[in-house]
């Protein structure tokens, strides 16, 4: 192994936790120094306090930061974020730090990395959505000093976006590598330990839509309308605490108990076998469009925010008022079982972590980046 390095890990939520651990346990049993930033949805009893989840990561260093009350605008939590990680970059002087996807806080960090020339990683970058959360991404893409993406597809984006090739690296997306070896845990003990009484069931995760806040309540309603009308029986994640939030919320808390099993988070590896056993996913999480078809469950992607992710068959669309449709996959595709879809990777993402932290060039890269024209100006046709 190289020289051993100062890695921090940035998490604001349970959902980049579980991307993040595979790589963090893989860099700590390598040798190297690991901690982690932990703030956002992590530091709220609303959604769960998981933060600590990353408390029970043996042999890392865990900080914490308050980065929000329930409520705050986005804007204010980076505002907040950006104060509370530039102190903390002063103190602990990584060597690298390492941010995941599309969410504000990794934004926020990002951008102080950038602005006080810090080694910078961006975990599943180049990826598509539709959402203000593309937005983010594709910010974290230019903030960040490399890339580790879970496709060809994904570099291919992260390149037109002025990115040069020897910044981005494949690894696959990280959650996988848990699904892949198994959760660890059997299902009749995350039954036990989260009171689920179904034996067959489907999973809901339905968050907010900053975009359409002022329709996510309606949205939230005809859905549930539409599950509840099913027969059917369904665990509930809590959605995160994006605008809009409360009006999914509300919806939620009105669904009867004898069907419906609100939880506000899971152990990922619980969730990881709860999902692996599910008859189906609906909502609009990445969950349904990246996991769900690598393990071969159904999912109903519904609305907007997961828009033109994936393309796998095991995948199926349709809007919250889109009864017709949505009544359809609960009759029809519910319990059915698809052929395993890598197009996220094979579940070797944290392997791969470790070659991109041997490779010299990673800590070489220049700090300053240039905008990689694909195409030279002077060749651009005028008018």
């Amino acid at each position: 192994m190289s020289a051993a390095r100062s890695i921090l890990f940035v998490t604001g939520t349970r959902a980049d936790f579980g991307k993040l651990e595979p790589l963090a346990r893989a860099a700590r049993d390598a040798g190297h120094r690991v901690a982690f930033f932990v703030t956002g949805m992590h530091m709220l009893p609303l959604y769960g306090l998981t933060k600590v989840e990353v408390h029970r990561m043996q042999g890392v260093e865990v900080v914490e930061f308050l980065n929000h009350r329930e409520g705050d605008p986005q804007d204010v939590i980076f505002a907040k974020t950006v104060l509370g990680f530039s102190d903390h970059l002063r103190i602990a002087e990584p060597d690298l730090v390492v941010v995941h996807g599309d969410r504000v806080e990794a934004m926020a960090t990002a951008l102080v990395c950038a602005t006080n020339y810090i080694r910078c990683a961006h975990v599943e970058g180049g990826e598509v959505s539709g959402t203000i959360d593309e937005v983010f991404r594709h910010c974290n893409t230019k903030l960040a000093t490399c890339h580790l993406v879970s496709s060809q597809e994904a570099k291919a984006r992260v390149l037109a976006l002025g990115e040069t090739d020897d910044r981005v690296y494949v690894i696959g997306s990280p959650e996988l590598d848990t699904h892949r070896t198994g959760s660890g845990v059997a299902l009749d003990e995350v039954r036990a330990r989260y009171a689920i009484p179904f034996q067959d069931y489907g999973i809901v995760i339905f968050h907010p839509v900053t975009s359409e806040v002022d329709s996510i309540g309606q949205q939230a309603e005809a859905l549930f309308d539409a599950l509840a009308a099913s027969g059917r029986h369904f665990v509930v994640i809590r959605p995160n605490n994006d605008p809009g939030s409360d009006a999914i919320q509300a919806v939620i808390a009105a669904q009867s108990a004898d069907r419906f099993r609100e939880l506000p988070s899971m152990r990922f590896s619980h969730f990881s076998e709860l999902l692996r056993n599910a008859s189906a996913i609906i909502g609009n999480s990445s969950t349904g469009v990246r996991e769900a078809p690598f393990l071969g469950v159904p999912s109903l992607d519904i609305g907007t925010r997961q828009t033109n992710r994936a393309n796998a068959v095991s995948v199926h669309h349709a809007t919250a008022f889109d009864r017709v449709g949505i009544d359809a996959f609960l009759s029809d595709v519910w319990g059915r079982r698809f052929p395993a879809s890598n197009a996220f990777g094979g579940g070797t993402a944290a392997e791969n972590f470790l070659k991109v932290l041997e490779e010299p060039t990673v800590w070489t890269l220049p700090l300053q980046k240039t905008f990689n024209d694909v195409t030279p100006p002077g060749a651009r046709a005028n008018g």
